[in-house]
């Protein structure tokens, strides 16, 4: 079964996992591209806030990432 994540400011993200959603908390733009960068297989969807979509900018258009859709 896959996994979905979300990923971006604390205050953000951490309500999420009151429904199931693993929370990935990240404060700066080079902890959020190792956190993108290590995703394994069992990862199918990525909620990302705005600032972390724009943080990994081109890096999200790359193959072989989740499924991923920023937050309003």
């Amino acid at each position: 079964m896959s996994r979905i994540l979300a990923m971006g400011e604390q205050q953000r993200v951490a309500p999420l996992a009151m429904v199931g959603v693993e929370v990935v908390a990240v404060s700066d733009p080079v902890s959020l591209r190792r956190a993108w960068a290590g995703f394994r297989d069992d990862v199918g969807l990525v909620l990302l806030t705005r600032s972390a979509a724009a943080a990994l900018g081109k890096e999200l258009h790359e193959p072989g990432h989740p499924l991923w859709v920023v937050m309003s």
